[in-house]
């Protein structure tokens, strides 16, 4: 997308963050219109084998954040399903409607844990909200740039911050440091989050080629060119299968953890 010149504002007399944010709206710039014979993507994203995990050992307010376990890093169903995978198609500068608007989106901390841990949420408004009793610290980034750092340290507590542009954000608690959470914002509504059965649908989309984001927090991003067919489905099967493939992501995922010490201790 090309961006208009700013005749009307020579740039020494712009400030510089008032510039960038008039360029960072204009790359965002999504326009609503009618979809005719609008197609659909449907797909499932799917894991062969057994999916990776790490062990928390809550160090602290273990009355609230419970006892040792295992989570996930890959949330795999009983038939090979990926959950909480986003699936998005980026550059699209018009179609259909946003869902109606409701409340603000929320990031919780509840029993030491970001819930939703994985979440999509338009560009805007967020709540950042404390459902337990000891001090929680919600620190958000942009690959390694700091976005919100919110110390909550009273039960019940909400503080209203913003998540400016699309992107993935990651939530970790200097607190707490094992607790991690996801945001995907997206500036337009044409996304999916997978269920527990790795399936996802985005609907109402205007025919054409497109480019088709894979997010999943452990697996990082992927990218596939789909093509929308008027009053058609397409259909995608997505699965990461060899042993080779594992590795890499076990490589990649201990190379952001050590990444993400790095900039917790810069930050």
């Amino acid at each position: 997308m090309k961006i208009g010149k700013l005749k009307a504002w020579p740039f020494a007399a712009v400030p510089v963050v008032l510039l960038a944010a008039m360029i960072i709206a204009r790359a965002q710039a999504y326009d609503v219109v009618t979809v005719t014979g609008g197609g659909a993507i449907e797909g499932k994203i799917v894991f062969r084998g057994t999916g990776p995990t790490r062990k928390i050992i809550p160090s602290k307010d273990v009355e609230v954040c419970g006892a040792p376990r295992e989570d996930p890093l890959i949330e795999v169903g009983p038939d090979q399903g990926v959950q909480n995978a986003v699936v998005y198609l980026a550059q699209i500068e018009q179609g259909k409607d946003w869902p109606p608007p409701g409340k603000p989106a929320e990031l919780d901390n509840l029993h030491c844990r970001f819930v939703p841990e994985v979440q999509v949420i338009r560009t805007g408004p967020l709540v950042i909200v404390n459902s337990d009793p000891v001090l929680h610290n919600a620190h958000g980034y942009y690959d390694r740039r700091p976005l919100f750092n919110v110390a909550l340290p009273q039960e019940g507590q909400r503080i209203p911050t913003e998540v400016p542009r699309p992107g993935v954000v990651r939530i970790d608690c200097n607190e707490h440091g094992w607790m991690l959470g996801w945001i995907y914002a997206v500036a337009n509504p044409y996304y999916a989050i997978t269920g527990a059965d790795g399936k996802f649908t985005i609907g109402d989309v205007p025919p054409g080629e497109y480019t088709l984001i894979i997010w999943q927090a452990y697996i990082g991003e992927a990218k596939r060119k789909v093509t929308v067919t008027a009053g058609k489905p397409t259909e995608l099967a997505l699965e990461i299968t060899s042993a080779g493939e594992l590795k890499r992501l076990r490589q990649r995922h201990a190379a952001r953890q050590r990444e993400r010490v790095l900039v917790a201790k810069v930050a």
